[in-house]
């Protein structure tokens, strides 16, 4: 074990041993970067020791365009801090930020020297509002992991509209879930037109995820807090269209097995239901509601029409392997809700902080198949793929793409997301988002097709 010794640019010390005003004096002069900073936009990650945290670390400390922005790691812990600056062997030109999300205080003084913060503490529900709060109240940009709809549908309730007047853009769910879902029926619809050389409505998009994963302590324990949240709410985040500015058409109901023929070889898709789509759905029925606002405004923008409807599934290989699996994980979640396997689960799962080892890290896998089809008679097929494990690996340069979107590329993101808004990745960051994520090495292809 290791001596930890401080690190040169630690901000904040857990406790200064000042009295209180000397100690606000400190925590205000210590607030904002120094002048080598504060020319570059500048990134704080939230939550930077935690498992997911230390991930999207190493992602943003050695990131190819790691010249352009400033880097603040933020972490409850001055020692958790500093050894993971020996952990990570990060350079002295990072700055490190002791902060609890708890802490409004802390929060105030913290954030206003961000331009975008990009928060990795769960569950949100419980501990991300603050966070969110700040940000709006300084004009600061957010992004985060976020996977429970409720909470989203809370901030949407309480953020969107004073976002719209400031400008501050808040765009939850910028991991595996849910840019693979809300992204690619975004990039089919932009294949479209330009195939056709206009607008073409798409009726039907479904997605087939292909994954070879883990799911870490962190994970779990958010799943564990879902009993605690009160039934009203996880019935309202549950309706068609909870998270959309507007109500489309009724979607297809969630089935037991799925069946989808890719347009290109004939080929039949066999799966399951996916244990995403809770949170993925309504995130991308959003997205259909905010684009489809949008082109009333101008109709060259990119939308999928009114009678545009969106389901995925978990690919399985047969029919009957994915009845097991649909009801197999009908079984398991409610083992979640029934208190005494509740808490036995918690004793024998991993804890918060645990999470899969490097091997299993790199030797997952991600692939996502998005089939959309148009009235007209055309289909889209759109595939993203990448490799490691999708639900921390690839979540973590995705998250990481995201920030970087609007550190790097504000001024060009969609006319959407410069008015600010609580938005969603396909909407606040469309096509960087789309190139990033290309050039950090993940296959993104698109490809159209006439039906028979």
């Amino acid at each position: 074990m290791w001596a930890v010794e401080p690190h040169p640019n630690i901000l904040f010390p857990a406790s200064t041993g000042l009295p209180r005003g000397q100690d606000d004096a400190l925590y205000s002069s210590l607030a904002y970067p120094s002048s080598s900073m504060s020319s570059k936009p500048v990134v704080l990650l939230l939550g930077a020791t935690g498992f997911t945290g230390k991930l999207v670390t190493r992602q943003l400390a050695f990131h190819r365009d790691r010249d352009a922005f400033a880097l603040v790691l933020g972490g409850r812990s001055e020692a958790r801090l500093n050894s993971l600056v020996k952990e990570l062997g990060l350079d002295s030109s990072i700055r490190l930020q002791v902060v609890d999300v708890k802490n409004r205080e802390q929060l105030g003084k913290v954030i206003p020297a961000a331009t975008v913060v990009l928060n990795t503490v769960g569950p949100f529900w419980l501990y991300g509002s603050p966070v969110v709060e700040t940000c709006l109240r300084n004009c600061v940009h957010y992004v985060d992991l976020t996977g429970e709809t409720q909470w989203i549908k809370e901030i949407i309730k309480t953020s969107h509209y004073p976002a719209t007047k400031n400008g501050t853009i808040i765009v939850p769910s910028c991991g595996f879930d849910s840019v693979p879902a809300d992204l690619l029926p975004f990039i089919a619809a932009r294949k479209l037109q330009e195939f056709t050389g206009h607008h073409v409505d798409i009726d039907n998009s479904i997605s087939a995820y292909s994954i070879r994963g883990s799911m870490s302590g962190g994970t779990l324990a958010t799943l564990f807090t879902v009993p605690q949240i009160h039934p009203t709410e996880l019935q309202a985040a549950s309706a068609p269209f909870a998270l959309s500015p507007m109500v489309g058409v009724a979607q297809a109901p969630s089935r037991l097995v799925y069946r989808v023929r890719m347009p290109d070889t004939k080929q039949m898709l066999s799966g399951a239901f996916f244990f995403m789509s809770p949170a993925n759905r309504p995130l991308q029925q959003r997205s259909w509601g905010l684009l489809e606002a949008e082109a009333a405004r101008d109709e060259t923008d990119i939308h999928f029409g009114p009678q545009f409807k969106y389901d995925e599934f978990f690919v399985t290989g047969s029919r009957l392997l994915g009845l097991f699996v649909t009801l197999t994980q009908a079984l398991v979640f409610s083992l979640f809700l029934i208190p005494p396997t509740r808490w036995l689960l918690k004793q024998i799962l991993p804890q918060p902080g645990d999470g899969p080892s490097e091997r299993t890290l790199k030797s997952g896998r991600m692939k996502v198949t998005n089939v959309s089809t148009a009235a007209s008679g055309l289909a889209v097929k759109t595939v993203m793929q990448s490799k490691g494990d999708p639900g921390y690996w690839t979540t973590s340069f995705i998250v990481a793409e995201a920030a970087l979107s609007i550190a790097l590329h504000y001024d060009e993101l969609p006319a959407l997301a410069r008015r600010g808004g609580v938005l969603t990745p396909a909407t606040a960051f469309g096509d960087v988002l789309a190139k990033r994520l290309h050039d950090a090495g993940v296959l993104i292809e698109s490809q159209v097709f006439k039906q028979d």
